[in-house]
């Protein structure tokens, strides 16, 4: 049985199988529309989610399977002290596969280690958020056409972005691609994947504050939010939350068939100006989210094309 707790935990010819499935899945909907008869999905959130719980919930009905599960810890046994253990071996009589998301880094793995059925990590903290790295590299791959030889920037909260972590870890398998990390010092990338994932790669980087200095080189541009919830400081929230806008002036400087990503939700760091501008693909992105995660749903259950 294989669980999705990291995007490392897959083999980048398991990603790039997941992604072909993707694609094939894109040209042909209907093909798969009941690929998942009969299946049942849990959707265990202990934190709020609008996009990957409901991209979830869309994949696996998509698949013609069905969905169950609780959006929030308050309206589960948690409240009662249950804890992630138990809760996985008895949803898991209920469900053929789950996918969790938790405040506590390192939850969802704990629940790999009791579950009965395949896990998906869908959120942990400010650790992993590996079906998001999976939607990132499906819509690099959509937008751009391969994931070799490319520049992607990424700016903002690059310290607790669990997205930014995961998908750095991702591209760092594959050639000749160049990190731009754009964000204020108190936000930089920790240092753990400098050192522990970019550089025994072998791959180029540049740590960077300026983005109107920088987004002229870039292939991919990759926007995060400062995330309130992850600071313990209101001040310092408030401080660095609007360090970074894209708006339609700096997109004068970019190249014309650079393309913007965006985990979301966004607040005020993309201008709702830059929507109608082709290169935003932003949206085109939360899209590409369902159809890779019924792509992994159909994998991890085993069921064939």
């Amino acid at each position: 049985m294989q669980h999705l707790i990291d995007p490392m935990d897959l083999t980048k010819e398991e990603i790039d199988g997941i992604l072909h499935l993707a694609q094939n899945i894109i040209k042909d909907k209907e093909k798969y529309s009941d690929k998942c008869h009969g299946k049942k999905l849990a959707t265990l959130f202990y934190e709020p989610s609008t996009r990957t719980r409901l991209s979830f919930e869309s994949a696996m009905m998509e698949l013609g399977g069905n969905v169950l599960g609780f959006s929030e810890a308050s309206s589960s046994s948690a409240t009662k002290g249950e804890s992630v253990e138990d809760t996985v071996r008895v949803v898991g009589c209920f469900a053929d596969i789950i996918a969790m998301r938790h405040p506590n880094e390192g939850a969802p793995k704990l629940a790999s280690m009791y579950s009965p059925v395949p896990v998906i990590n869908a959120g942990d903290g400010g650790h992993n958020h590996p079906t998001q790295t999976l939607t990132d590299l499906l819509t690099i791959i959509e937008e751009k056409g391969h994931l070799d030889d490319f520049t992607i920037g990424l700016c903002g909260d690059l310290k607790f972005g669990r997205t930014v972590h995961s998908l750095i870890k991702a591209l760092s398998r594959y050639k000749n691609v160049k990190f731009v990390l754009i964000s204020p010092k108190e936000l930089k990338v920790p240092e753990y994947i400098i050192t522990e994932v970019i550089k025994p790669a072998g791959l180029m980087y540049e740590e960077v504050e300026s983005l109107e200095e920088n987004i002229g080189k870039l292939d991919v541009l990759y926007m995060t939010r400062v995330q309130r919830e992850r600071f313990f400081n209101e001040a310092d929230y408030v401080r660095l939350k609007d360090t970074y806008i894209l708006d339609k002036a700096k997109m004068k400087l970019a190249k014309e068939d650079m393309r913007i990503l965006h985990p979301l939700p966004r607040v005020n760091e993309i201008a709702t100006a830059v929507d109608k501008d082709p290169r935003a693909a932003y949206f085109r992105q939360v899209m590409n989210g369902k159809y890779v995660r019924m792509a992994l749903i159909l994998t991890l259950l085993g069921i064939s094309e």
